[in-house]
């Protein structure tokens, strides 16, 4: 069996192998199919040499799998198994883009995965990658089998997830639009510690981490060892996962990633905050015990995306055009079953923007009414510098619609819980387990973590910010560039509104 250790080396080796031609954001476009592939290929050589076991030989079991598909998980045509890739010397990209584009179409599920990719691709005339450099990478990846026999699902999945770590690092602003870093999806699934049955849910999933996260974590807590590989005893029900990504080759990155890790999951394409994918009979949305997601920050939605929404999503209050995060969170409220929770990350502002503001302000006036109707839990500031997009410190909201304790918000100040790394700081095993262990045993500990009544909120102008409430060494909360950028935008904003309004009056006077 292939260890963690041989496989990350081994991928980052195929990375590498086309790391001049292409660009570090393109690895992910060229490589994830390929090693998807390579590892359907793999299993399919294995699951034929099994039936062959049955049935009589391997000859015998190949006819019976020609005549019936059934037979294996993946139908793949013989042009595109991984020993006739690696004999081909002449016309490598469009034979792989064929190859591809046969297993789709031989395979529905992998409509929109596999082929999603032109290996044959050009820019103002040139190949983007030619040939040679794709044979190198065919031939790095031919190194190891990866069948059933070969690697357990789970750790090829750490693998595959590796790889995406990496190919964020390389990807600057853009990462945080697939990739949500490894240790805090870890601690969000520690956090809502799913059960046996659930249904899970997230709204922009990315490459499926939080999803996969999830899952993993009911492994972890309810699976058994069963010929080395940790599974569910068949008494213990699955979760149900759900997902929906704008991206078209996120979504194929999030379908292929769900498929490594051995789960099913229904993930759709398209726009969740026009047009949600998952509704119910009667047209409204589809509910969930769970909701786990890291929208992009401060998204600029037109006010027009929440008004006169057919799902009725937005009752607490239209957010302001500057930033989406509280339209995100009322989309994912209304998406959650009576008693269901939630995780989200969110940039630090989501929690304080407008308090202390004079009059009204739109993100604090639904923030408000989010307390006011005890749905907050907790909130938890993560250090700075975790995420690949930006160095500013994120949030993770919790939302219960059914608190245990009515009227308490536990607010936890983990700014210091990180060890230093490159290019990204990161969470230990430690640092997720004393946070998760603060959350379910509810406790407050001095400069960690403070727990406040909704009325101690109300007195702060529903500021929940952790470090308002809860010191670390004497250390003053400082407004981060992205938080001052919205606060700016936001100001303009509501002083046009101004405007609008005074040239109104003015109008109805006669002045103007």
């Amino acid at each position: 069996m292939l260890d963690i250790q041989t496989l990350e080396t081994w991928l980052w080796d195929a990375a590498c192998a086309i790391r001049g031609p292409v660009d570090a954001p393109k690895f992910k476009d060229y490589i994830l199919p390929l090693v998807f592939l390579k590892r359907l290929s793999d299993v399919f050589e294995d699951e034929i040499t099994h039936l062959g076991l049955e049935f009589g030989g391997r000859e015998q079991a190949e006819k019976l799998v020609e005549r019936d598909h059934r037979l294996v998980r993946f139908y793949i045509p013989p042009e595109a198994r991984w020993e006739a890739i690696r004999r081909v010397t002449t016309g490598l990209g469009q034979y792989l883009t064929d190859a591809v584009r046969a297993v789709a179409r031989e395979n529905p599920r992998l409509q929109g995965v596999i082929d999603v990719v032109d290996f044959n691709a050009t820019a103002a005339g040139q190949r983007i990658l030619a040939d040679e450099p794709l044979a190198a990478l065919v031939q790095v990846l031919s190194r190891h089998r990866l069948g059933l026999h070969d690697v357990e699902p789970d750790i090829f999945g750490r693998a595959y997830e590796y790889l995406l770590r990496k190919f964020a690092e390389g990807q600057g602003q853009s990462a945080g639009e697939f990739y949500t870093p490894r240790e805090v999806a870890i601690l969000m699934a520690r956090i809502l510690e799913p059960k046996p049955g659930m249904e899970v849910y997230d709204p922009c999933c990315g490459s499926g981490g939080l999803l996969i996260k999830c899952h993993l974590r009911l492994l972890e807590t309810h699976g058994q060892r069963h010929n080395g590989r940790l599974q569910l005893p068949k008494h213990v029900a699955p979760l149900r996962l759900f997902g929906q990504e704008i991206n078209p080759a996120t979504f194929a990155i999030a379908r292929m990633n769900a498929f490594i890790h051995d789960m099913e999951a229904d993930i759709r394409l398209g726009d969740t905050m026009r047009h949600p994918a998952f509704t119910n009979a009667e047209g409204g949305l589809r509910q969930f015990d769970l909701v786990v997601a890291n929208p992009m920050w401060n998204q600029n939605f037109p006010i027009s995306t929440y008004e006169h929404d057919p799902y009725d999503r937005f009752r607490f209050g239209t957010p302001p055009s500057s930033s989406a995060d509280w339209g995100w969170l009322q989309h994912m409220l209304a998406s959650l079953k009576d008693g269901g929770r939630m995780a989200v990350v969110l940039d630090t502002g989501a929690v304080s923007r407008g308090s202390g503001n004079q009059g009204s302000n739109r993100e604090r006036d639904i923030r408000k009414a989010f307390v006011e109707r005890d749905l907050i839990e907790a909130v938890i500031l993560l250090p700075e510098n975790l995420f690949y997009n930006t160095t500013a410190p994120g949030i993770i909201l919790v939302v219960n619609r059914a608190k245990p304790r009515r009227g308490e918000i536990l607010l936890i100040n983990a700014s210091q819980q990180f060890a230093k790394g490159r290019p990204k700081n990161y969470l230990t095993e430690e640092h997720i387990a004393r946070i998760a262990a603060l959350y379910h045993e509810w406790r407050a500990e001095a400069g960690l973590a403070a727990i406040i009544a909704s009325d101690e909120a109300a007195r702060n102008d529903y500021n929940l910010s952790p470090s308002r409430y809860v010191s670390v060494n004497g250390k003053e909360e400082v407004l981060p560039l992205e938080e001052a950028v919205v606060r700016l935008l936001e100001a303009e904003e509501e002083r046009a509104e101004a405007d609008r309004a005074l040239n109104e009056v003015l109008r109805t006077l006669g002045v103007l």
